[in-house]
């Protein structure tokens, strides 16, 4: 992982592909993981510095908010490294 990870959750398909576009190009992340947790509901995961995922993520939220598919939304500065693993990220697992 990098040094910051922002997951967006939208619901539909056609929300999703929008706000991953915008976020892709509206800053200097780099899309990770796509999670469908139930039918309709997408979660999608960008990795990159601090101000990078912010910025993404507020880019995808406006863009599923013209669609009416925001649902909710989380920046979080130096996960831990173990959250890669349930994230479904190839990781790097701390020794113990």
């Amino acid at each position: 992982m990098n040094n910051a990870c922002g997951l967006l959750e939208v619901r539909g398909l056609v929300a999703g592909i929008e706000a991953a576009d915008a976020m892709l190009k509206a800053a200097s992340v780099r899309l990770t993981t796509q999670i469908t947790t139930r039918p309709g509901l997408i979660t999608l995961v960008v990795e990159g510095d601090i101000g990078s995922c912010r910025a993404a993520i507020d880019a995808g939220r406006l863009a599923a908010e013209r669609l009416g598919g925001m649902v909710s939304e989380k920046v979080l500065g130096r996960p831990e490294p173990d959250l890669a693993l349930f994230l479904g990220q190839p990781g790097i697992r701390k020794k113990a």
